[in-house]
């Protein structure tokens, strides 16, 4: 019993710490520009659109018209969006890769390198890809909306439900997203 009330201890303080971390103590480095950004510096406006991706996973690449027409309708009412790919390292070649990727698709927005996967295990993504809506608030930032882009990753045109598209128009009203939570389905994310 001893042991076990150390191990409940052990693992509550564990998770008060990561929680009391949060997102300022995580900087990744951009792989278009190479500079370092702060998450939570990003977390402005309207709020913040993460996007974790992986140019290893088809379905990654099924989401790229989608993502750009999302980029171009939500971005100038206050949204930000980052992809975070948690499956390279900060290395010059794959630097180079995920740049040129934004380069040729015309994604158009900034893409980190989660190298040591602290963004993905702090959120806990699980797929690729998986989107986390983060709003500002005057009590801090609030996971508004977490999980798929939509109901169809595999054909964009029998989609019949725009699960991001619903949670942003939501935020635009002053409404709570709801749901605000629905299941990614992709590619499994590789964990280290």
């Amino acid at each position: 019993m001893k042991k076990l009330s150390l191990v409940f201890l052990f693992l509550l303080f564990t998770s008060v710490s990561l929680s009391a971390q949060g997102l300022e103590g995580i900087n990744l480095t951009d792989a278009v520009t190479g500079k370092a950004i702060n998450i939570q510096s990003q977390v402005k406006g309207k709020g913040l659109v993460l996007i974790f991706h992986s140019l290893a996973c088809p379905f990654a690449k099924l989401y790229e018209a989608r993502l750009i027409a999302l980029r171009s309708k939500y971005q100038s009412q206050g949204f930000t969006f980052i992809l975070v790919n948690p499956e390279v390292s900060g290395s010059e070649e794959d630097k180079t890769t995920l740049r040129n990727y934004i380069d040729q698709s015309d994604i158009n927005m900034p893409y980190l390198i989660d190298e040591n996967q602290t963004l993905s295990k702090f959120y806990k993504i699980t797929k690729i890809p998986e989107v986390v809506l983060i709003t500002p608030g005057s009590t801090g930032n609030t996971i508004s909306y977490r999980g798929a882009i939509d109901n169809n990753p595999q054909a964009e045109t029998a989609v019949s439900a725009k699960h991001l598209d619903r949670a942003m128009d939501s935020l635009l009203k002053g409404e709570a997203p709801s749901p605000g939570q629905a299941r990614a389905v992709g590619c499994n994310l590789r964990t280290y």
